[in-house]
């Protein structure tokens, strides 16, 4: 095990989401696990409920042994637990699995379901799905979407591929196609490459674009085809548009479009933020995951994955990935 890693959980996962890790204190006032535990999870747990959850021994040590309920406060120990899990809204499309082998997992992600667990997207999230369709509860990312964005998603099977994998990623070392369908501007040449200095502050949803600044962020940005919108209320000519990032910064694509003044249709972010119900699947964000290809870490074979998805505002006719 690399130095540092985190030892897996000794709690299969439940519906696909992994049991808490609690990592005690160098030291402090407590006699007791449990009133360590009644502090340290207050407001959010009242102390009955973490007096039942000793009893019935749904606290345990790192070998999976429960603790018991008179256990001594120890600095420095670990111990887990399944937390209760939020009340969420089912996500109405199923998961599709374009291919699976002994090291990755690789699914078609669809809209608005986030890639790991977190907030109010904890079991309808792209990882724990994955994990129950698949019965891998060891899947892990080995890289991200933005929940809004459909597309290409990878997982690796077991702790020992992950940092290989991932490095793919860290390193800009994967090739990364996505398709968007966008307004288009009859005065701007194509294609581009589109270089900026992105920020995004912690606690604001939207990244901006720093004028003057050295650019951070880089895409070619190419234009496929133009046909007609199928909206009523607009009808004005559409794109779609192939954009191929060098680099992955946090809503680079959607950012730096609308800084090219042809924002991704139904973005909920750019230009201006919208309030979407949790509920409403009605109008994804038309950007689009679509082609994925690397050398494999491992064995050093080229790996190329493609989407099986299609852009629902897109008129014309579907390009050939």
């Amino acid at each position: 095990m690399a130095r540092g890693a985190i030892p897996p959980s000794p709690l299969r996962p439940r519906h696909g989401v992994d049991a808490q890790r609690f990592r005690m204190p160098q030291g402090g006032p407590w006699s007791s696990l449990r009133d360590h535990l009644v502090e340290r999870l207050a407001p959010g747990l009242p102390p009955d409920e973490v007096d039942r959850m000793l009893v019935t021994g749904e606290f345990v040590d790192a070998a999976g042994t429960p603790v018991q309920p008179d256990a001594p406060f120890v600095p420095q120990s670990v111990v887990w637990a399944h937390r209760d899990l939020p009340v969420e809204v089912a996500h109405p499309e199923e998961l599709v699995v374009l291919h699976r082998d002994d090291r990755i997992v690789v699914i078609d992600k669809p809209h608005d379901m986030a890639t790991m667990p977190r907030g109010r997207h904890v079991v309808q999230s792209a990882l724990a799905r994955t994990r129950v369709l698949t019965g891998l509860d060891r899947l892990t990312p080995a890289h991200r979407l933005d929940r809004p964005t459909a597309g290409v998603l990878m997982f690796t099977t077991e702790q020992r591929w992950r940092g290989a994998y991932q490095r793919v990623f860290a390193e800009g070392l994967a090739h990364k196609e996505y398709l968007a369908v966008a307004p288009v501007r009859d005065d701007l040449a194509l294609p581009l490459v589109r270089r900026t200095h992105l920020v995004k502050q912690h606690g604001t949803h939207q990244a901006h674009e720093v004028p003057g600044a050295e650019h951070n962020a880089e895409t070619l940005v190419e234009l496929l085809d133009t046909a007609r919108g199928l909206r009523a209320e607009s009808g004005d000519e559409v794109g779609l548009y192939r954009l191929t990032p060098r680099t992955g910064r946090t809503h680079q694509l959607r950012c730096q479009l609308d800084g090219l003044g042809i924002p991704i249709l139904d973005d909920p972010l750019y230009p201006v933020e919208v309030d979407v119900a949790l509920d409403d699947f009605s109008r994804p964000l038309q950007l689009l995951a679509a082609v994925l290809a690397f050398d494999d870490p491992v064995d050093g074979r080229p790996r190329r994955f493609v989407t099986r998805r299609r852009l629902a505002a897109w008129p014309g006719p579907w390009p050939a990935l």
